[in-house]
């Protein structure tokens, strides 16, 4: 697959680095409006996760700073959108109606009727880069809901936790990022979504950002309810203002014939405590799979992999499909 991005800020540079690794997907072309950028200066980059942005040789690229021009590229098979959610939208409009496949980093969009109206004319040719699915633990989880070797899922419960995000300055904007539930719990209402389908109604606890009763939520438990009341499905998500809070995530999940558990939470100083995943089977034996080691890197070079096997004609997978992304958008929707 021959692939280029749309722009270059911390998630096109993670991206970048998977496609450097990746033997199915290869990086052709870029675009970006900064000039420095399109020279291979990328080391303003930085995030959350991953290593701190390079200075990069473009010499073997197509570099753009239009997406428009960038489309009439005819080695472009994909392109991978990493701009800011309110700017997925027309991007993607824009890169189907060129005829290429569309990668796009989630949100797919911070507008429900927006992304089902995207998802649903798209055709097969969007998909949609969430990437808990392919990070073991959760990969490990979905693989087992969908064999059934431990029976049916019935429930559980999901907690994604950050401290103050200095690194979004309009984090909690709904019109720009899409505040903690759009921008950080559509991960496991994505999650949820392809576990137990979609649910119903939700009830919720909240406290809102700066204690204002009109901002976006800051801090939000939910209880979800589905047209099978014996599912029991509950989420934790959003920012506590403690620097030192880091970043915890984790699941609780319970199957018809185990209970799976895990939770990792890396703290302000470097430290980081870890619940490795751990599968306790109704018979009363305790099993730790051994999963595979993967960096900060390899769960997106594994994401890419998939996509370039849909645009080589194979089928969409649970993952990246578009459809399945855009009601991961109306359940946090739903929730504020």
């Amino acid at each position: 697959m021959r692939a280029a991005i749309l722009g270059v800020g911390f998630m096109g540079w993670i991206h970048s680095l998977a496609y450097q690794r990746s033997s199915a997907a290869n990086l052709v072309a870029f675009c970006s409006r900064d000039a420095s950028k399109r020279a291979g200066d990328w080391r303003g980059i930085q995030g959350n996760f991953g290593p701190p942005g390079e200075q990069i040789d473009v010499s073997g690229m197509n570099v753009y700073d239009d997406l428009a021009t960038m489309l009439r590229d005819p080695s472009i098979e994909l392109v991978d959108i990493c701009l800011p959610p309110h700017m997925h939208p027309a991007a993607i409009r824009q890169c189907l109606d060129a005829g290429k496949y569309v990668l796009c980093e989630k949100p797919l969009c911070l507008d429900a009727a927006q992304s089902r109206e995207l998802a649903e004319s798209a055709r097969g040719r969007l998909m949609v880069a969430h990437i808990l699915p392919f990070l073991p633990e959760y990969r490990y989880v979905c693989e087992s809901a969908s064999s059934g070797r431990l029976g049916a899922v019935t429930g559980g419960r999901f907690k994604r936790v950050i401290g103050p995000p200095t690194w979004i300055p309009d984090f909690y904007d709904e019109q720009t990022v899409g505040g903690p539930l759009v921008d950080l719990h559509v991960h496991d209402a994505h999650l949820i979504r392809m576990l137990f389908g979609m649910p119903s109604s939700v009830s919720v606890s909240r406290r809102r950002h700066d204690g204002d009763p009109s901002a976006t939520p800051q801090y939000v438990d939910s209880l979800f309810h589905f047209d099978d009341p014996s599912l029991v499905v509950g989420a934790v998500s959003g920012v506590i203002n403690q620097p030192s809070r880091g970043f915890t995530h984790g699941f609780d999940i319970q199957f018809e014939h185990a209970n799976v558990q895990f939770e990792m939470a890396a703290f302000g100083d470097g430290t980081v405590a870890t619940i490795p995943l751990v599968v306790a089977h109704a018979d009363g034996t305790v099993e730790r799979p051994e999963l595979p080691v993967a960096d900060a890197i390899g769960p997106f070079v594994d994401e890419l992999d998939a996509a370039a096997a849909v645009v080589a004609g194979g089928p969409m997978p649970p993952a990246l499909d578009a459809i399945t992304a855009a009601d991961a958008i109306e359940i946090c929707i739903m929730q504020r």
